[in-house]
């Protein structure tokens, strides 16, 4: 600790930290541009500007960038100083001798830091009379727009796009007062991260461009604190809606997760809640199948009740994609003798054993912010990037704080970015990576092997056997495998936090077990680290935790009569498996009820379809990865702009459904009430109920707003409906009003934030008034609460070791590759994803390709259990051999390794299974 004086007041700080950090801390206000809370300091700008002192007796003073000077003990400094405020003044009016003064126009008006610091120094008047520079701009892809001419040249984007994130085809160009940053030639960005730039950069350079088509300012967007549904991380989002639909997506801090970032699938990807083709009201569709109507909410009930009533049996079918009150009431429904989770047998075997080794390997799992904090990474069978983006940034910074251990040997503080940079290099704490094939974290590790999932399993086993003798050994290894498993249990065991990285991507259990072992070993010999296990959908982690039979045995107990009929929740079947064993199923059902917010192929074949709300119209709570349960918040009231909707959550509309089969009154129901009853009846989910504050939370008496205080025309949103304003939508089922009627304030710490907000601070760096400390956690605590822990005990290792792979023949392994853009079922159908999306390979060694007779380019036909598909082949030197890559998103082809032919294709138009 440390204590300094500012304008005569005396405060305790963080010694370690620089005065800019340690007064925005403490909640005061300097203005600056080039620092950002995760990227440290530069001195770029000079905007920081404050007068430093030498004692408290000294009157003159000099003039210090408060970014890169140390908050040291005895420090006497003077924000208010009139020749500090004069300098800061001065150099917001130089930085803007180039930019347009287009804030009128500009998309980034209304949230803009630079808007925020030039009324911060009272720069108001330009004196500037000369022609400027102008710049041309850059298609950069369908996420971000460019528009060089507002740049102040603060560099924050080229440090967060090349320094923090990876990235290398953003930099700056030219010199003196004629800086160009962009690519070297117009394109897609290629990090999976540019979509931060639009908060990032403190102007309007990078824009939103998915919210270009129907842009609104801030201050007309009604928001709510929400949770990325896109993969199992967890990140927290706010998005942000108008007139009934969502027009852009922001992070929304939290300090043991996303903190400041997200990736581009999760900012970009929420295209689908905004489909035309959405269902908005429920369908009936005849036995016969050849007609389709619509009806009333009533009518459409009955129906269901009437046809569930009268069933023999019906089964459940639920979802790793919606909410746990969801597939609750869905078990209330059908009873849990009958409820299936919807997932496939392999992967429900895979999770389940997940959340065992979660609990008894005898490592905790760590948290997006620990991860950053491990110095020695393995990988084991998962290309991060795409299955768990935000978790790969969090590796990436995890290798790269080797330079703040070498800098703090050497007495540089962590915060002097260029000064760490400058020393580090390209030296990092070691990544190892075993995936079948190149993955965007090879520059920053290590070693890195191309193996098929057997070879990784044995890679894994090898590793664990070489930390702890007691583990299995394996047997037949080859001498090159054995040495690397001798480097990376040394590098393992030498590290004070060395963190095991592995998962479900593959579908391989002898990975995840390979994985298990792995942490055994460093909690017995070590007794230190941690094991992150991913999973692949939003709520996979609380469906397991919930548990259910797998989607095999509710299609047996169709299939086989024992049931006749199903209710399926906001889950694509043809997903899943192939699309025969479903029509079978499907067909041989009496009674198919539907629920989702996607018009799929599983809602096509539903008797009644019921159009279920999706994550911006609903609420409730899902389990991220590292088993932490999240609320997310309905974002808006999809009638209040269109009345004639009849969405409804899964959730209330299956618990109305359950009243009318048992003839009970239906009675009102809010989502305390449901959320306490799952909480009930699931031991594991027994904490769920503290995950975020009631519906009766107050902050001085008041609802909370989702809608800033500036918020305007909302007498006017439904004039062309009526002209008669109804009432505001009420929400019984949170603590937020559909209106900025609410306290919206930071002075009062509290968890859920919709919005990030405060006097002078439009801009995402509002955050900074909300936290402990700059980037720490919120003052009233971060939201969620954790599920998963380690049990003491239950070290035993598993000694199942699969034989080295081998190429059979004519028999070929799938091997499914996870895609960031178009490989989960939702985002795939945001129009803005489908653009970013590569086009589907099929991935094939060199050595294999040539055998076959077929090059690059070149259709390939692959046949198998689960159909058959025809791609484009890439060959690849380093594509482990016998094996083939499918992506993701292609087709129910499963994650476990299927057998497979392949035969060249002559042509594409008939193929059968055409991507």
């Amino acid at each position: 600790m440390a204590t300094i004086h500012v304008d005569g007041q005396r405060y305790d700080v963080d010694g370690a930290d620089n005065l800019l950090d340690a007064c925005l801390s403490l909640g005061l206000d300097v203005p600056y541009f080039c620092w950002h809370p995760a990227m440290g300091s530069v001195g770029a700008c000079r905007q920081c500007a404050v007068k430093q002192f030498k004692d408290e007796d000294d009157t003159r003073g000099k003039l210090v960038m408060s970014c890169m000077t140390p908050a040291s003990d005895g420090s006497w400094i003077s924000i208010d100083d009139d020749e500090a405020r004069e300098f800061r003044a001065s150099v917001v009016e130089w930085l803007m001798i180039n930019h347009p003064h287009d804030c009128p126009v500009c998309e980034e008006g209304g949230h803009c830091h630079l808007q925020d610091m030039t009324v911060m120094t009272g720069h108001d008047r330009r004196r500037y009379r000369f022609r400027k520079r102008t710049h041309r701009n850059q298609y950069l892809g369908p996420f971000i727009a460019h528009e060089m001419n507002r740049c102040i040249t603060c560099y924050r984007c080229v440090r967060f796009y090349r320094d923090y994130a990876g990235g290398t085809d953003l930099g700056a160009f030219g010199a003196n007062d004629n800086i160009y940053f962009g690519r070297h030639q117009e394109g897609v960005l290629e990090s999976p991260f540019a979509g931060n730039l639009t908060e990032v950069c403190p102007t309007g350079v990078f824009t939103d461009q998915t919210h270009s088509e129907r842009y609104t300012r801030k201050w007309d967007l009604q928001f709510a604190p929400s949770l990325c549904h896109q993969c199992a991380v967890g990140c927290n989002i706010s998005p942000g809606e108008r007139y009934g639909d969502i027009r852009r997506i922001e992070n929304r801090y939290h300090g043991e997760v996303n903190r400041y970032f997200l990736c581009d699938r999760g900012r970009f990807g929420y295209g689908y809640v905004n489909r035309d083709d959405r269902p908005r009201l429920p369908e009936w569709r005849s036995d016969r199948g050849d007609e389709r109507v619509t009806l009333e909410v009533d009518a459409a009930l009955d129906r269901g009740a009437d046809r569930l009533r009268s069933a023999r049996r019906v089964i459940g079918i639920g979802s790793p994609r919606a909410s746990l009150e969801s597939n609750h009431q869905l078990r209330a429904l059908v009873g849990e003798g009958n409820f299936s989770t919807g997932i496939a047998a392999a992967e429900q075997r895979l999770l389940a054993r997940m959340q065992t080794l979660n609990r008894e390997c005898g490592l905790p799992t760590p948290t997006l912010r620990d991860v950053e904090h491990h110095d020695a990474v393995l990988i084991l069978g998962e290309d991060l990037i795409a299955s768990a983006a935000r978790v790969a940034l969090a590796v990436r910074q995890a290798a790269q704080a080797r330079r703040e251990a070498l800098a703090a040997e050497r007495g540089i503080p962590a915060w002097n970015d260029a000064a760490v940079r400058t020393l580090g290099q390209d030296r990092y704490h070691p990544v190892f990576i075993a995936y079948p094939t190149p993955t965007e974290l090879d520059d920053i590790a290590e070693a890195g092997w191309t193996l098929a999932p057997d070879d990784i399993a044995r890679l894994g086993f090898a590793v664990a056997h070489e930390i702890d003798p007691g583990a299995p050994a394996v047997d037949h290894l080859d001498a090159a495998t054995r040495e690397a498993a001798r480097d990376i249990a040394a590098r393992l065991l030498a590290a004070e936090r060395p963190l095991v990285i592995s998962g479900g991507s593959l579908g391989s259990e002898a990975i995840v077990e390979a994985a298990g072992n792995v942490a055994r070993a460093l909690a017995r010999r070590a007794r230190r680290g941690s094991l992150m296990l991913v999973r692949r959908e939003a709520n996979s982690t609380g469906l397991t935790l919930m548990g259910g039979a797998p989607l095999e045995w509710a299609l047996d107990e169709l299939e086989s009569r024992r049931a006749d009929a199903v209710v399926v929740l906001e889950n694509d079947l043809y997903q899943r498996l192939p699309g025969a064993r479903i029509e079978s199923a499907l067909e041989a059902a009496e009674t198919v009820v539907v629920l989702d917010h996607q018009r799929t192929a599983t809602w096509e074949r539903a008797h009644l379809g019921l159009p279920a709300a999706a994550f911006t119209e609903a609420d409730g709570t899902l389990v991220s990865l590292e088993g932490r349960a999240q609320r997310f918040f309905q974002v808006f009231d999809p009638a209040y702009m269109r009345p004639e909707t009849r969405i409804r959550e899964s959730w209330r509309w299956l618990h109305v459904l359950r009243a009318d089969v048992l003839r009970h009154d239906v009675g009102d129901i809010a989502l305390d009430a449901v959320t306490l009853d799952c909480a009930r009846h699931y031991p594991d989910l027994a904490a769920i109920v503290d995950a975020a504050p009631g519906a009766d939370y107050r902050v001085r008496g008041l609802k909370l707003a989702r809608e800033p205080q500036r918020y305007s025309g909302r007498t006017a949103m439904r004039a062309h409906i009526s002209v008669s304003e109804p009432r505001a939508p009420q929400d019984p089922d949170s603590a937020f009003t559909f209106s900025m009627e609410g306290y919206n304030g930071f002075d009062r710490p509290r968890e859920e934030v919709a919005f990030a907000w405060a006097p002078g601070w439009n801009s995402p760096q509002a955050w900074n008034k909300f936290t402990d400390e700059v980037g720490g956690h919120l003052r009233a605590g971060d939201p969620g609460v954790r599920l998963l822990a380690p049990r003491p005990g239950g070290y035993r290792y598993t000694d199942v070791i699969p034989a080295a792979h081998r190429a059979a023949g004519d028999a070929w392994q799938v091997v499914r590759l996870p895609r960031l853009f178009g490989g989960d079922e939702t985002s795939a159908r945001a129009a803005p994803i489908q653009a970013r999306a590569d086009a589907p390979v099929v991935r094939l060694a060199v050595d294999d390709a040539a055998r076959l007779g077929v090059s690059d380019g070149q259709p390939l036909r692959v046949a198998g259990e689960h159909g058959a598909l025809v791609l484009p082949v890439r060959c690849e030197a380093r594509w482990p051999a016998g094996t083939i890559g499918v992506p993701a998103g292609i087709g129910p082809w499963p994650a476990g390794g299927e057998a497979v032919s392949l035969a060249v294709a002559a042509t594409q138009a008939n193929e059968e299974g055409r991507a």
